[in-house]
C-alpha cells in the first residue's frame, strides 16, 4: 500500500462520530443537524429539466477537456462576474466537483522529487487541502487566521526557509469555516510572494456566491486583473455549483487561470479518467447561464441569517459573515470553559442539535489551535428549522448560566 496514506488525519466529522459516540440525545426533541456544509434549498428546475432532456449524451465518452460550450458558458460567467476575459481553450477545465480538484491540482502542481517540498495551507481549514498535500509527498505549514483582522490569514507566519521551498498554497476565500474574504492588499501580499518564490496558487471560491452585503465578494481573478496580472500566472481558481446552484449531487464546478498550470493539469486529468459526463456537462451550462436562481438562493441564505444571528449573538461570540453558509461562533468561557468539544457534545446530549467543533478544523500551528474554543454551524436547512436550533442553543447556554 502507499505509505502516505498513513499520513492521513481522521476526517473530522470522523472524530466527532468517535467523541459522540456514547451520547444518547434527548429523545424529546427531533434531531436538528447544523454540522454537514450540505446545501439542503430545491435544485434549481432549469437544472431538472437539463439533466432530463440531454439523458443521450449517457451514451458518449466525454472529453477530458468537457464541451466548448461548457468551457464558454464559465467563460461568459467569469467574464460577468469578475469583469475577467479568459480564453475558454486554453484556461478553464469543467471538473467533477471542486473538491476532486482541489486534491488533483496537487499531484499535478507538487514535484515528489523536490526534497521537503511544502504546501501551505490555511488554519482552519478544508480537510482537502492537508490530505492533498500529503499525498502528493508534500508537508504542511499553516497560516492562522486571525479574529481581530476578521479573521484574515497571517502570512508573515510563514518565515522565508518555508517559503523558499513551498510549491502550492491554497487559499479559501470566501473562507470555510471563517467566512472571511481576502481583500485586495492580502491579494498583492501572496502575489509578491509568489512571484519571489514561485509557488502556484490555488484560490477556492466555492462559497463566493453566497453574500450578505451589496458588494460581492472579491475573486482572485479580478484581484489580479487589477493588479496588473492579466498573465494570472502562477494564479488558478475553483469554483462550483454545488453551493451556487444547490446541486452537490451533480459534482461539477472548474478550475481557471494561468494557461501552463492549467496544461499540466489537463495532461494529469488526461490519465486521471476524470472526465465530466455530458449530461452533467448539459445541466451545468444551464446554470452557468442563469443567474435568477443564483439570486434566489442568496436572498433565502439574508433572510436565514437575518433571524439566526441575531438570537445566536445573545450568548456567543457570533456576527454576521463576510460571506458563505457558516457562522463561526467563539464560546464564551461560561459555556465548558470554552471547551468546543465538551460545548459540542453536551448540546447534542441535551439539545439533540449537532454543530462541529472548531478545534477539528485546525491544526495546532504556530502555539495554539486557532479553532480551538469555537464552533462552525452550517445553516444549510430551512429558516424554521435553523431557527428552531437556534432557540434550542440558546436556551442550552442560558441553562449553562
Amino acid at each position: 500500500m502507499n505509505p502516505l496514506l498513513g499520513r492521513l488525519h481522521a476526517y473530522p466529522f470522523e472524530r466527532l462520530n468517535a467523541l459522540s459516540k456514547d451520547i444518547v440525545p434527548n429523545p424529546a426533541l427531533r434531531h436538528i443537524s447544523l454540522g454537514l456544509g450540505e446545501p439542503k434549498h430545491p435544485a434549481p428546475a432549469l437544472v431538472e429539466k437539463a439533466l432530463c432532456s440531454n439523458l443521450a449524451g449517457l451514451s458518449n465518452y466525454p472529453a477530458t477537456a468537457g464541451e466548448p460550450a461548457l468551457r464558454e458558458a464559465i467563460a461568459g460567467w467569469i467574464d460577468r462576474r469578475y469583469g475577467v476575459q479568459l480564453d475558454a481553450r486554453t484556461q478553464i477545465l469543467p471538473v467533477n466537483g471542486s473538491r476532486e480538484a482541489l486534491f488533483s491540482l496537487a499531484q499535478t502542481v507538487v514535484d515528489p522529487t523536490a526534497a521537503d517540498a511544502v504546501v501551505v495551507c490555511p488554519n482552519p481549514f478544508y480537510q482537502i487541502y492537508e490530505g492533498a498535500a500529503l499525498l502528493a509527498g508534500a508537508r504542511t505549514a499553516f497560516v492562522n487566521s486571525n479574529p481581530a483582522r476578521n479573521f484574515a490569514c497571517d502570512w508573515d507566519q510563514i518565515d522565508d526557509a518555508t517559503w523558499a521551498r513551498t510549491q502550492l498554497v491554497y487559499a479559501c476565500s470566501p473562507c470555510n469555516p471563517t467566512g472571511a474574504v481576502m481583500p485586495l492588499a492580502e491579494w498583492q501580499q501572496l502575489f509578491e510572494l509568489s512571484d519571489r518564490f514561485g509557488f502556484v496558487i490555488a484560490s477556492d471560491e466555492c462559497y463566493s456566491e453566497i453574500y450578505f452585503r451589496e458588494d460581492a465578494p472579491l475573486g482572485a481573478l479580478a484581484a489580479a486583473k487589477a493588479l496588473g496580472r492579466d498573465d494570472f500566472r502562477n494564479l488558478v481558481v475553483l469554483s462550483s455549483l454545488s453551493k451556487r446552484s444547490n446541486v452537490p449531487g451533480m459534482r461539477s464546478g472548474f478550475v481557471a487561470g494561468d494557461a501552463k498550470v492549467m496544461k499540466a493539469f489537463l495532461l494529469y486529468r488526461t490519465y486521471h479518467g476524470s472526465a465530466m459526463s455530458k449530461v452533467i456537462q448539459a445541466a451545468s451550462i444551464a446554470a452557468w447561464n442563469d443567474e435568477a436562481h443564483v439570486e434566489a438562493n442568496r436572498a433565502a441564505y439574508r433572510a436565514k441569517f437575518a433571524a439566526v444571528t441575531p438570537l445566536l449573538s445573545e450568548v456567543l461570540d457570533v456576527r454576521l459573515p463576510d460571506a458563505g453558509f457558516y457562522l463561526w461562533a467563539g464560546l464564551p468561557k461560561h459555556l465548558h470553559g470554552g471547551d468546543d468539544i465538551a460545548y459540542s457534545l453536551d448540546l447534542l446530549a441535551q439539545y439533540n442539535v449537532a454543530v462541529l467543533p472548531g478545534s477539528l478544523l485546525a491544526r495546532e500551528a504556530h502555539g495554539v489551535n486557532p479553532g480551538a474554543g469555537r464552533i462552525r454551524m452550517a445553516l444549510v436547512a430551512d429558516t424554521a428549522e435553523c431557527v428552531a436550533a437556534a432557540e434550542r442553543i440558546v436556551a442550552h447556554a442560558r441553562g449553562l448560566s
